[in-house]
């Protein structure tokens, strides 16, 4: 299955929080309907997830991912990343990403296991 991890994590935050779609809209594209994550032990489906992300919209002024590694065999899916927000607040939130994640055979995410570490400037975590 070809699933571009890098392509993934840079191109969702940016159209989720920032594209004319309507957020359901970008996630469908995706993921499946049966979406779970867990992050950082907690579990979010579909509307759960949407309803983060919907305040974000409003609260995020600029989002950037770099990837620091990725990996990909079969329907399994895995990277390293760094996803940094610039808050309309005129705070800088950074967090490092470790994600692991199961494709459908549509190509889309069905699941991602996910932990997490707050690597956001003056946080001493």
């Amino acid at each position: 299955m070809d699933f571009d991890v890098a392509a993934y994590l840079s191109r969702y935050p940016q159209e989720v929080t920032f594209g004319q779609e309507e957020a359901g809209t970008v996630f469908d594209r995706y993921h499946t309907p049966d979406f779970v994550m867990r992050n950082d032990g907690v579990q979010l489906d579909r509307e759960k997830l949407l309803a983060h992300v919907r305040p974000a919209r409003k609260r995020a002024r600029h989002v950037h991912v770099d990837v620091l590694e990725t990996m990909s065999a079969a329907d399994q899916v895995a990277a390293r990343y760094t996803l940094t927000a610039d808050m309309a607040t005129g705070n800088t939130i950074a967090t490092e990403i470790y994600m692991f994640g199961q494709l459908s055979a549509d190509g889309r995410l069905r699941r991602v296991d996910q932990i997490t570490r707050d690597v956001s400037p003056g946080h001493s975590g």
